[in-house]
């Protein structure tokens, strides 16, 4: 009976040790379930029981029984803790660390940067060329990708705060978007929040247009609040903005990279040479920085504003100032 019992205790130990070694060495991989080095795409939908989850990590190319998997999963006592979603199992996963991985919902992320000044049409093309996005707003207009973030007859140019999301693998681009539209409805409101009480703009619409033109106008952090300063007094004393960005958003994909004096003369709805105050939309995405300055813009007498070449600006408070500021840093005269 001594004897019995001790071989008991043995086989008992004995399965003890497997069972930790085998939770801690590395999970094998089918051949040709992977390129060499690379992960294995698993991927869980939702539903999914723990035998199922098993199955689909063999299918997905572990070299692995998916039984004895699935025990695991059960022996843990976290199998139902496994969430939904779509994974990587880099080579030499153990089993322990993929049941974390899958409790803990380490889904395989991607990442895509809108970019400050960017466009509508250049989200777009960005989202279009994300790696494993889902293009669920191929095809669609403009005005429907708002209709179907819940702002129908809200214009999409500059309703997207400009930073780096990050996705997991599937994920669809509309729900980029959401994060983005609701990122820079919080950035607007927090910078409107804190306008300066004389500021011309009556909304934080209007902050969002200047915010925008701002943003293409500055070569130089330093100017945000001085550029925002000129335009904020030409629109108290109703001069015309004459901004080149917005004239060349107006002449969308014609503009060939050169601006002429026809266009500074030809008029559409975003040409500030020919028509008084904001354009109807935003031009581009703002960043944090040109919301801040639409609404606290710098305190200035000036009115006019050059580019130095340097990507700093000279700003002049008369008109005089301004031509001599032209003729030496944009034609060259002394």
């Amino acid at each position: 009976m001594r004897r019995l019992f001790l071989l008991l205790l043995v086989l008992v130990v004995a399965a003890g040790a497997a069972a930790a070694w085998w939770l801690q060495a590395p999970l094998p991989q089918r051949p040709g379930a992977a390129l060499a080095g690379q992960p294995l795409e698993l991927a869980i939908e939702p539903g999914t029981t723990p035998r199922g989850v098993a199955r689909a990590a063999v299918q997905a190319g572990l070299d692995v029984n998916a039984d004895l998997l699935y025990w695991w999963f059960r022996l843990s006592g976290q199998d139902r803790g496994i969430r939904a979603g779509n994974y990587e199992i880099p080579p030499g996963t153990t089993p322990q660390a993929l049941l974390q991985k899958l409790v803990r919902g380490e889904e395989a992320l991607r990442a895509v940067t809108l970019v400050e000044g960017w466009n509508f049409r250049q989200v777009r093309q960005a989202l279009a060329r994300a790696e494993q996005l889902r293009a669920d707003t191929a095809g669609q207009s403009d005005e429907a990708i708002m209709a179907a973030l819940g702002r129908a007859g809200v214009p999409a140019e500059g309703r997207f705060f400009p930073d780096t999301y990050t996705y997991a693998k599937g994920s669809s681009d509309l729900a980029v978007l959401r994060r983005a539209l609701h990122a820079m409805d919080r950035r607007l409101e927090a910078a409107w929040a804190q306008r300066d009480a004389r500021t011309p703009l009556k909304s934080a619409d209007e902050a969002l247009i200047l915010a925008s033109i701002v943003e293409k106008e500055t070569g130089r952090a330093e100017d945000r609040a001085l550029v925002a300063g000129v335009f904020a007094n030409r629109l108290r004393v109703g001069m015309l903005l004459q901004t080149d960005p917005t004239v060349i958003y107006g002449l969308g994909e014609k503009f060939d990279g050169n601006l002429r004096r026809r266009d500074l003369t030809t008029d559409t709805p975003f040409n500030t040479y020919t028509r008084a105050g904001l354009p109807p939309t935003p031009i581009a995405m703002p960043g944090k920085a040109s919301l801040l300055a639409a609404v606290q813009p710098a305190e200035t007498q000036s009115l006019y504003f050059v580019a130095r070449g340097d990507g700093s600006s000279h700003f002049s408070s008369t008109l005089d100032e301004h031509n001599r500021a032209v003729n030496r840093y944009q034609r060259g005269q002394k």
